[in-house]
């Protein structure tokens, strides 16, 4: 273990824990696509049908390159950038009042975290990939 090198099952876990969220909020809005569309006119986002059907097949697609390995760092990308546009349509805590706003801003805070764990995941992908 002194050579900084990570299991390969240990990091296929640690990617698969990154991407939970999304593969489960894809799986749930593709079982309920009903569910789904209210949630993408929820947000205000139209035509809701196409939106919900591109959000699924973001998150099941790109969560799928990053666990394959198959363009890794543009499933990383591709979910960094969905979860920064997301954070800032659904976690907007400067508009709301307390008690929300303590809530709102942990999530904010929290997605922010993914993103970085996303651009992460991109970085080495693509730093392995010119240094083999």
């Amino acid at each position: 273990m002194g050579s900084g090198r990570v299991p390969a099952g240990v990091r296929w876990l640690a990617l698969l824990a990154l991407c939970a969220a999304y593969i489960q909020g894809g799986l749930v809005k593709a079982m309920d696509f009903g569910g789904a569309v209210a949630e993408m006119t929820h947000f205000g986002l139209q035509p809701a049908a196409p939106a919900a059907i591109g959000t699924i097949a973001l998150e099941l697609g790109a969560s799928a390159l990053i666990l394959t390995g198959l363009w890794r760092w543009a499933g990383a990308l591709a979910l960094a950038g969905f979860t920064l546009l997301a954070t800032f349509l659904a976690n907007r805590f400067w508009e709301m009042a307390p008690p929300e706003r303590f809530m709102a801003a942990n999530s904010f805070f929290e997605h922010l975290g993914l993103v970085g764990g996303f651009l992460l995941v991109a970085w080495y992908d693509l730093n392995k990939a010119r240094s083999a």
